[in-house]
């Protein structure tokens, strides 16, 4: 019989339960027939494809695992798990519960090249700006998490051609800004997009706004976001992609009108509408 050591990895973040929630929190939305989005307290993590043949997009919260393994088993039943699980980046909101699901589950990570290092404990990502222009979340931020995960052998680099193993028909683009190897994820045949944070659907560092999920298409977290002009490039790319509905890491699903003029509109003016005044990393500024 075969056995799977888990020695080799590492949750650092295990222990950091952040209260924080929102309106859709627990709630589950089919985007397609083989999308589904649910938000796990403020933050969005994506099943792609069917019962017997599936990815897990993002892991969502520390301390969240038995709370997506209920998700699971209630959509796609309870022999079911995916075939992988594909990070759009290695922030502590998208990574929270990776590390207790590939020990429930026994499957492989899949990460761009430049977010391995966050991802098996070699390197902690640059601290928070809470001198950022924003709101209270913003304020807050330097008490979020930055240290790294160690997911040791269990992570392995996304193929260098854009396959993504296991999402038939999707490929991987590499959306840098809010974090070096920041990857979003796009089906052609439908113009499907998994966007994670490169652009959001709700103002992430006002407390009010996340608590409501108020919709409003705009640019990554502010507060974590460390290279702008990356970012701005990368909404350009995305938005070049003509999406006909899109996922992203925080905030209402989006489509049709609503998605292609939001996103034209902060491809066109990403400066004055993501860009704050002041921060840190503003101007790619780095301390």
């Amino acid at each position: 019989m075969e056995h799977t050591h888990y020695g080799d990895m590492d949750d650092t973040l295990a222990d950091n339960y952040i209260p924080m929630t929102s309106v859709r929190s627990g709630v589950g939305e089919v985007v397609s027939d083989d999308l589904f989005c649910f938000t796990n307290q403020i933050v969005n993590i994506s099943l792609v494809g069917t019962a017997d043949d599936w990815v897990l997009v993002d892991t969502g919260m520390p301390q969240s695992a038995n709370r997506i393994l209920k998700m699971v088993k209630d959509h796609f039943g309870v022999a079911s798990k995916p075939k992988a699980i594909v990070l759009t980046h290695g922030h502590f909101d998208h990574v929270g519960a990776v590390v207790d699901l590939v020990e429930s589950w026994n499957v492989l990570v899949y990460a761009h090249e430049l977010e391995i290092p966050y991802l098996t404990g070699q390197a902690n990502y640059p601290e928070p700006d809470g001198s950022v222009e924003g709101g209270i979340i913003a304020k807050l931020s330097p008490f979020f998490p930055n240290e790294p995960i160690n997911l040791g052998s269990h992570v392995h680099r996304l193929p260098s051609d854009g396959i993504i193993p296991g999402m038939f028909g999707w490929r991987w683009i590499h959306t840098p800004g809010h974090t070096p190897g920041h990857v979003s994820l796009f089906r052609d045949k439908d113009r499907a997009l998994i966007a994670g944070d490169a652009f959001i659907t709700v103002e992430q560092d006002s407390l009010y706004k996340v608590l409501t999920q108020k919709k409003h298409l705009t640019g990554p977290p502010v507060y974590f976001t460390t290279d702008w002009h990356a970012a701005e490039q990368s909404v350009r790319k995305l938005e070049s992609l003509k999406p006909s509905v899109a996922i992203c890491g925080h905030g209402v699903p989006m489509s049709g009108e609503e998605l292609a003029c939001g996103l034209s509109q902060l491809a066109t003016d990403f400066k004055n509408i993501a860009v704050p005044d002041h921060g840190r990393y503003v101007d790619n500024n780095i301390h």
